[in-house]
């Protein structure tokens, strides 16, 4: 998770990149570089988490056809990469970043579609004056640029390192804001909060020339056949095989290796495989680490996290009050420094990224994505729509043992009815039921911004990502793992992860994961109510039984971040003052009614207008006083 960073001054002005490049610099602590050519300009911040990127100098310039390359990147399908460049004869060691270059000189625009891995990159092409550059199939690499044509083209690894060249225009996107008020994170890929800076999406690539901007996609997801195993344990035993090659994958290190570990499915799931897989090669224990509550017996999250540590070849690390306590002055620093307002809740993520960097492990495993590959459609629904009405009620049954709910009889009526929505209800009312959900006002928000963005239409738009109309159980779970939620998450992970000089590895976003879960039967995701049944049966004989089949979903972000706020005794100062650039979002009446509340415990929306509050002091327009 190194920094990458270019310019290209087109007309002929300086490639300035020293401000930019010094921005980078924490989340690539390991040597900084830079590349120019005339008008072109490439940058690179290291943060060496391979063998190879130990010894490997980005940018660089291959002798033959004179392509420089700087990427952010791990490339794991190097073995068949290298036979297939007839590289394997070479002695030396051939970094990441040379056999996307080399990848680049065999197959030209077409090589991303080559490259298994994480990985942003910018290849500059004197042969044909070309710039082109390439974003990972998921996405877990960030890429935003800013294009003014006859001007420039500025990249770089985050938007607001950009936002240090002086040739870039400084003005807020206020259909981001709005986004955020709105809390609608996942509104687009390309969206950013400033207006002249874009992301590009992941399985994209774009090549800049005198000509123009040119991006098209290289891939795309796509369900292939669905699979047909003889039983239960044949399934489980199918994904245990991928999924323990992609943890593999992620395995490799060229400098200190820890994983994230709660009381979850998914972040077990991650470290049984990976320290099973260390133990093997005598290349154990692996490090973990986990928040956890300074009442053990109150704690739910923290009981099963106790559990979890008695799997063999762990040497964990807990984070508990006195070392929270330790961090505060940093988190409280980090927050009152937020690049991004939708990481208000990232308290939690940052004590784990701060103790990485303390311990001095440069790269943590978690299971992020665990949630969104796993889980099935609407499996209630597919039953009724398939008239089966009893499997459907058992269905219910079981996702009541699982969630426990307070009162059961709701939760089971609520259920059905939902589901039964979905099922019967004709398309037509169904989306006319949801148009006019999403064009109620947003309350509280200034007469001439809701007009000015639209409220509405922008939560339209996002809707759009989830279409009704479309057929098919799988195609449904593939809108889902295609939506922007799970991209805009990683980029959350990868922003504080970077921040304290650490990589964040995820195995459930192994494009070979994805795939073979899209090829799964539904009753595999689910079934009696448990979500996820094909991981449980593939790890119960490996993991505690208490922890494979947890009822539930405790996390302790919340209570992170509340604390953080309660040691932090003027947060809700920006609630307070009549000159908060919140003025000209909210009107006077939802700031006032934020401020007589100043006393109670904080909430979801105050905690976000506080974020927002702090994000508009330090980028907001120069012009608007801000």
């Amino acid at each position: 998770m190194s920094g990458i960073c270019g310019v290209w001054a087109f007309d002929g002005g300086e490639p300035e990149l020293a401000p930019v490049l010094t921005l980078l610099e924490r989340r690539g602590p390991d040597g900084t570089n830079a590349w120019r050519d005339g008008p072109v300009a490439l940058g690179h911040t290291s943060l060496a988490t391979t063998p190879e990127a130990l010894v490997e100098v980005l940018p660089l310039t291959d002798q033959g056809s004179g392509c420089t390359i700087t990427a952010d990147a791990r490339i794991d399908n190097r073995d068949d990469l290298i036979a297939a460049l007839e590289l394997d004869g070479e002695t030396r060691t051939i970094g990441d970043g040379e056999l996307i270059l080399r990848a680049y000189l065999e197959w030209g625009e077409a090589c991303p579609v080559q490259l298994l891995g994480d990985f942003a990159f910018a290849i500059w092409d004197p042969r044909e004056q070309r710039l082109f550059c390439a974003r990972d199939h998921m996405g877990m690499r960030q890429f935003n640029y800013s294009y003014v044509p006859n001007k420039h083209f500025l990249f770089a690894t985050e938007d607001t390192a950009l936002l240090a060249h002086d040739r870039l225009p400084k003005s807020l996107n206020q259909g981001r804001i709005a986004d955020f008020i709105d809390d609608l994170e996942g509104f687009d890929f390309t969206s950013t909060f400033f207006n002249h800076i874009i992301r590009l999406p992941p399985a994209h690539s774009l090549t800049i020339d005198l000509q123009g901007c040119r991006i098209r996609r290289f891939w795309k997801l796509r369900p292939g056949t669905r699979l047909r195993l003889e039983s239960d344990h044949a399934y489980s035993a199918a994904f245990l095989q991928i999924f323990t090659a992609a943890v593999c994958c992620r395995l490799r290190n060229g400098g200190s290796l820890g994983a994230m570990l709660s009381g979850g499915l998914d972040s077990t799931a991650v470290v049984t495989i990976a320290s099973g897989l260390l133990s093997a090669s005598n290349k154990g224990p692996l490090k973990t680490i986990s928040a956890v509550s300074s009442d053990d017996s109150l704690c739910p999250e923290t009981i099963a996290i106790r559990s979890a540590l008695t799997i063999d070849g762990l040497d964990p690390i807990l984070i508990g009050q006195i070392d929270f306590d330790r961090m505060l002055k940093v988190l409280i620093s980090e927050m009152d420094e937020v690049r991004n307002p939708f990481e208000v809740h990232g308290t939690m993520l940052r004590s784990i990224y701060l103790t990485a960097q303390e311990n001095r492990i440069n790269i943590v495993l978690d299971g992020g994505a665990g949630d969104v590959i796993l889980t099935s459609d609407n499996r209630i629904a597919f039953l009724l729509s398939q008239r089966s009405l009893k499997r459907a009620l058992q269905e219910i049954d079981g996702e009541i043992v699982f969630w426990k709910p307070n009162n059961p009889l709701k939760f089971r009526v609520h259920k059905l009815l939902s589901a039964a929505w979905v099922a019967f209800a004709p398309l037509k009312i169904r989306s006319r039921w949801r148009r006019f959900r999403l064009s109620k006002p947003l309350p509280g928000a200034q007469p001439r911004f809701a007009e000015h963005v639209n409220f509405a239409q922008r939560r339209q738009s996002a809707d759009g990502h989830i279409r009704m109309d479309v057929a098919g159980e799988t195609a449904r779970r593939t809108q889902s793992i295609l939506h922007p939620n799970l991209v805009s998450g990683r980029e959350r992970y990868d922003q504080l992860a970077g921040s304290f000089g650490v990589e964040s590895r995820d195995p459930f976003m192994d494009i070979r994961v994805i795939q073979f879960c899209l090829s799964l039967p539904p009753e595999q995701l689910q079934a009696g109510g448990w979500p996820k049944i094909i991981l449980r049966r593939a790890l119960e004989t490996q993991v505690p039984h208490d922890i494979a089949w947890r009822q539930g979903k405790e996390h302790l972000g919340w209570t992170f971040t509340t604390k953080l706020l309660a040691s932090w005794g003027d947060w809700q100062d920006a609630m307070r003052d009549p000159h908060s650039p919140l003025k000209d979002f909210l009107s006077s009446n939802a700031l006032r009614d934020l401020r007589e509340h100043r006393n109670d415990p904080p909430t979801g929306l105050r905690m976000r207008l506080f974020a927002l509050d702090r994000f508009l002091r330090r980028y907001g327009n120069p012009e608007r006083g801000h």
